[in-house]
């Protein structure tokens, strides 16, 4: 009986222990994550664009000015492989600072998550993450995904990516 309370009790406080280092590591994650609610569509705000802030709209010129200029060169099958895989790190690092730095309201915040889910598909293909997109077809998925963001979120001066096919 003794041997089974202590294995009760050792097995309790590794459980808690567990959940109590995992607590931090979770709540980063889902700090930007979505929840079974989040929305599934982009929209607009009753008609207006979501309000920004200026990570956002830092990182996303940022990323913009990195798309635009290697849509012709992957429209003529010109980038390499690893210039697709450099460049879809890029992104992330820039979406990596847009997830860690901008402060949307709720709402906002889920919209814009639909925009980095558009991202993320795009650069995994740009990676070779995705084996069934090609990269060039990742990269036009990134400008589509950068101009959805410049027609539904609030971003002076914006100018959405040219030549996405």
């Amino acid at each position: 009986m003794k041997l089974i309370l202590q294995r009760l009790i050792l097995g309790t406080a590794a459980a808690a222990l567990a959940m109590a280092s995992a607590g931090p590591a979770l709540a980063q994650t889902t700090a930007h994550g979505q929840d079974a609610t989040a929305p599934h569509k982009l929209s607009l705000d009753h008609g207006r664009k979501w309000r920004t802030d200026e990570p956002l709209r830092a990182g996303m010129g940022r990323i913009r000015d990195m798309v635009e200029p290697r849509l012709a060169a992957a429209h003529a099958g010109k980038l390499t492989l690893d210039q697709y895989r450099d460049l879809a790190t890029q992104i992330e690092t820039e979406v990596g600072g847009i997830v860690a730095n901008c402060k949307l309201e709720p709402k906002a915040d889920a919209m814009l998550h639909l925009v980095i889910a558009d991202l993320a598909a795009g650069t995994d293909a740009m990676a070779g993450k995705d084996t069934k997109t090609r990269p060039a077809l990742g990269l036009v998925k990134v400008a589509q995904a950068v101009n959805r963001y410049g027609s539904h979120f609030d971003h002076p001066g914006f100018k959405p990516v040219r030549n996405v096919q």
